[in-house]
């Protein structure tokens, strides 16, 4: 009876006595990949970030499906977004014929491309930002997205496009000191610091000042 009990508690662990296999490896170490490749480009090591992003890439390569590695670089894409580092995300574009409309409308949302865009394709937390920045009443949207990383993307897209509001500036740096993200913080401090120096406000650009040269103390690592 011992040697049953036994034979069916390690059945229930590992899954190897059920009718439902467990999931492809492949799908964990992708998304675990992914998840490790944002939280360190955000916080600024760079070399850790390459390293987690080559291996949730060659994870989904392994499928074969191009519309999975599409994924993993629409993700990094909007990562370096959110850190206010803009590009076309080329590496996306060239696999986006087998991706979904709603894919390819973020695509275009992250890369400034919003005339004709679609808002009802977007992620639902950047809607509003899209509605919001085309009515140019300069009002606040970002407090209203709960994610902390969706929000700097929304900031980030907001910037791109010369449509954010002074309050989001606010809140995307708060953001970015609240997470410990130290590349999008530093991005940020440095569009408040050419504000308050545009404005003559030399307290406050010598506050700024202080709050980057303490986060900047250690460089990025860079590759």
């Amino acid at each position: 009876m011992k040697t049953i009990c036994l034979a069916a508690l390690l059945c229930a662990a590992f899954a190897g006595c059920t009718s439902n296999p467990p999931p492809p490896a492949w799908k964990g170490n992708a998304g675990s990949a992914l998840a490790a490749f944002s939280d360190a480009y955000l916080r600024g090591d760079t070399n850790i970030a390459e390293t987690e992003f080559a291996r949730a890439r060659g994870e989904m390569a392994s499928t074969g499906r191009p519309d999975l590695v599409a994924h993993a670089e629409l993700v990094r894409c909007a990562t370096r977004v959110a850190s206010l580092e803009y590009d076309a995300c080329p590496a996306f574009e060239a696999l986006a014929q087998d991706t979904t409309p709603a894919e390819r409308a973020y695509a275009a949302y992250l890369a400034g491309r919003w005339d004709g865009l679609d808002a009802a394709l977007l992620p639902e937390q950047h809607r509003a930002v899209l509605a919001a920045a085309r009515a140019v009443d300069g009002k606040s949207v970002l407090a209203a997205i709960g994610d902390p990383l969706a929000r700097l993307v929304a900031a980030g897209a907001l910037m791109r496009q010369a449509r954010i509001a002074p309050a989001d500036i606010v809140l995307a740096t708060g953001t970015a000191s609240e997470q410990g993200w130290r590349r999008p913080l530093l991005m940020w401090l440095g569009v408040s610091l050419k504000l308050a120096q545009a404005a003559g406000d030399t307290a406050e650009a010598a506050r700024l000042q202080r709050r980057i040269d303490l986060a900047g103390a250690t460089p990025l690592a860079l590759p």
